[in-house]
């Protein structure tokens, strides 16, 4: 029975929603959305055999939001998900992230392997070290108007947003949109459709559920993670270059704008001038903020892209746990270590 409750972690009130006995997965939201995001995925993996956890996480729904903008880097981030997996009385967790949340699932692998038994991202792939601060070599690839840029103006993407949440979230989850730059004159809600109906994987009741939660926490505290992300860069120079060596998986729908950030030859997508790939496709396909992915996944680990292709799903949604070694109470996993999973070509952090 799926349930919700608040814990303590590092001084942080976290709210979670919890189903099932087993070995810990932690699921992890991205912006703008909350644990509801993985209401479809917590009774299936619960009925796998799973302990299944999805926070809030910190600034968003009922989970705090610490007024200071400087308390949302990712080792922040990182000490939270490591807070909630000791919280929860375990030692280690699968941690699977979507949109912002994947970026926070591959660095508690990165820095913190020891808990992590293995990690998968969704959408957005670990990215290597920017040769300089991300948000400079943005500006001068895609402008002033790229949304992470746009972003960075405490203030501005608030009042946007928060004039009429129920247009905001039936565009940002529900709608399709251009590349996401602010053109002149206009803000990034115009860059939506507003979808009248709403497609059919999206009801008025989870729109009401975004609409209550971010009624209650503002938009403030999921926005101070992009405002973290030179921060990051700077903070995280120690381990450049060290690979993710937990076990690891990576999904990404076939119309994910994200595509175009993460690989060079694709960069004009996101330029204001073309519109992304999530506008050809149907919502089934999986676009940027919005669509659940169904079809044509793109994804890589440590095996052969067909043979990820065939069996990636079960490896970290398998049809039970991991089998237990009879001398250890710890589970074990039969996946090979991964090497040196960082993005390809990837030039920034890009949530």
């Amino acid at each position: 029975m799926l349930t919700h409750r608040t814990v303590e972690v590092g001084g942080l009130r976290m709210h979670i929603a919890e189903q099932g006995t087993g070995p810990l997965v932690l699921l992890l939201h991205g912006w703008p959305e909350t644990s509801h995001s993985w209401r479809h995925q917590l009774g299936p993996l619960a009925d796998a055999g799973y302990h299944v956890v999805a926070p809030d996480q910190r600034g968003y729904g009922r989970t705090g939001s610490p007024a200071d903008a400087g308390q949302y880097t990712l080792l922040h981030l990182v000490g939270d998900v490591v807070g909630l997996i000791h919280a929860l009385g375990e030692r280690e967790a699968i941690v699977v992230g979507h949109d912002w949340g994947a970026p926070v699932a591959w660095h508690t692998a990165l820095l913190r392997p020891d808990v992590v038994r293995g990690v998968a991202g969704i959408s957005v792939p670990p990215s290597v070290r920017a040769p300089e601060p991300p948000l400079s070599l943005l500006r001068r690839q895609l402008g002033d108007g790229f949304y992470q840029i746009y972003f960075q103006r405490p203030g501005v993407a608030e009042a946007e947003f928060g004039a009429d949440l129920r247009t905001t979230f039936r565009k940002l989850l529900g709608g399709t949109g251009g590349a996401p730059v602010v053109r002149d004159g206009e803000g990034f809600l115009d860059r939506f459709t507003d979808p009248e109906p709403l497609p059919s994987w999206l009801s008025d009741e989870d729109i009401d559920v975004a609409v209550e939660s971010f009624g209650r926490s503002g938009f403030t505290g999921g926005l101070n993670w992009y405002r973290n992300i030179d921060r990051n860069w700077e903070l995280l120079a120690a381990w450049q270059g060290k690979p993710i060596t937990p076990p690891a998986f990576y999904l990404c729908g076939d119309g994910d704008i994200t595509r175009a950030f993460t690989d060079p030859s694709r960069i004009p997508e996101a330029r204001p001038t073309c519109v992304a790939s999530s506008t050809s496709r149907t919502p089934a396909t999986g676009s940027r903020w919005n669509a659940p992915m169904r079809s044509t996944p793109r994804c890589w680990s440590s095996s052969s892209s067909s043979e990820c292709q065939r069996r990636g799903s079960m490896w970290i949604f398998g049809p039970g746990p991991p089998a237990r070694s009879p001398a250890s109470t710890a589970p074990t996993w039969s996946r090979p270590t991964v090497a040196a999973t960082s993005g390809r070509g990837s030039t920034a952090p890009l949530p």
